[in-house]
């Protein structure tokens, strides 16, 4: 398969257009056109390295040398796609387990800078909704600990994300205005405030719990649905 269709294919999965993923690029510095990503697709040009590395990142393909060489090339050769998956999978396990994330050393933890952010008092319902508050929070330090893009942080209610979120817990949340299927976010809906998974059911989009005892909560065309971010780590 030639680099266009791959390329095509990886957008279309992630359920983006040409002008989608061209605005996703721009707005994280690689400024392009719908234009060139077509030319991408058709083979008539390639990306830069930078623009490549950023596609990449946009499209959440971790294994590049998998992706392009269709499971050739790579860690995870001789892997189907199926294979790739489940191995990709397994990888985000163990990152968000924590067991095996790499410790600076005694010298660096020294020198790590520290930043501050807001974190919000009162706590995103992961049950049964609570509006957030956006005056009520305390600024915190926080270190390397607290992933790169975080804007904000807010403590878990509830049990319905687990068994990933628990209540009580403190997650870090970049703030944007859309996210992708399948992206776990903080949503404003109905006056309420939800950390949820974002999913199409039936022709129709949710908000999704992880927790099987909780039922999606369906978005109705007269409410508006608003995205406050996305979840970065836990």
């Amino acid at each position: 398969m030639r680099f266009g269709e791959i390329l095509a294919q990886c957008r279309k999965q992630k359920g983006l257009n040409q002008a989608e993923l061209a605005e996703r690029l721009t707005a994280l510095g690689c400024e392009v056109s719908n234009q060139a990503v077509s030319k991408w697709e058709k083979d008539m040009t390639l990306p830069s390295a930078r623009q490549f590395l950023t596609l990449c990142d946009v499209l959440e393909i971790e294994d590049i040398r998998g992706e392009f060489s269709e499971g050739q090339a790579g860690l995870l050769r001789g892997l189907n796609p199926e294979g790739r998956r489940h191995a990709l999978d397994y990888i985000q396990l163990l990152r968000e387990s924590g067991r095996y994330a790499v410790q600076p050393r005694l010298h660096e933890l020294r020198t790590l800078p520290k930043r501050s952010l807001p974190l919000y008092s009162l706590a995103v319902s992961a049950g049964t909704g609570q509006f957030l508050d956006g005056e009520d929070y305390e600024m915190v330090e926080v270190g390397q600990e607290v992933p790169d893009g975080s804007n904000f942080g807010v403590r878990v209610a509830g049990d319905s994300m687990e068994p990933r979120f628990h209540n009580g817990q403190i997650i870090w949340v970049r703030q944007q205005r859309s996210l992708m299927t399948g992206e776990i976010g903080i949503f404003l809906y109905d006056g309420n405030a939800y950390l949820k998974q974002l999913v199409a059911r039936e022709g129709r989009v949710a908000l999704h719990s992880l927790n099987p005892h909780y039922e999606d909560i369906f978005i109705s065309d007269a409410l508006p649905l608003r995205v406050l971010g996305k979840v970065l780590t836990a």
